[in-house]
């Protein structure tokens, strides 16, 4: 006996065949379609068991179940999307006022004897600042990479 139970509606299952028909989202999304598709337990839908649906789709059991539960208790674009953290592993280092600050500081002239500055020297900069406590040059590299800004 199943816990979920999906029943979508009819305009639901349109935008879930039109997202499968077009193709564009990410395939994670697509097989979540694909499943709630399956799962609908509708008059006309085909309301398929879960070891079908994971076969059919080539996801496992408790995805299904999971994309069900989720469907029933948060509707079908939390079905669709990836679950946000609740608490990430790790803080990050630089928020937008920090990664305004290292963007004004790159965009600035080198310090003096430098023709250009390099991560390491912005990471220093930025510690030296107190922006930040520590920081990696590589989290410097790829906050700098974000920017459509050239440092040039």
């Amino acid at each position: 006996m199943r816990k979920y139970i999906v029943a979508l509606t009819i305009e639901e299952r349109e935008q879930l065949r039109s997202l499968i028909r077009a193709g564009k989202a990410s395939a994670l999304k697509l097989a979540r379609a694909r499943v709630l598709l399956k799962a609908d337990a509708a008059p006309d839908g085909p309301d398929w068991p879960d070891e079908r649906i994971a076969e059919a789709v080539e996801v496992g059991l408790a995805t299904v179940s999971r994309v069900r539960r989720r469907f029933v208790e948060l509707g079908v674009a939390a079905a669709l999307e990836r679950r946000k953290q609740a608490r990430p592993s790790r803080e990050r280092k630089l928020d937008g006022r920090a990664e305004a600050k290292l963007i004004a500081l790159a965009c600035s002239a080198p310090p003096e004897g430098r023709t250009v500055w390099t991560m390491q020297l912005l990471a220093g900069r930025l510690v030296e600042l107190r922006v930040v406590d520590t920081v990696s040059d590589e989290t410097v590299r790829r906050v700098l990479k974000k920017t459509n800004s050239s440092r040039g």
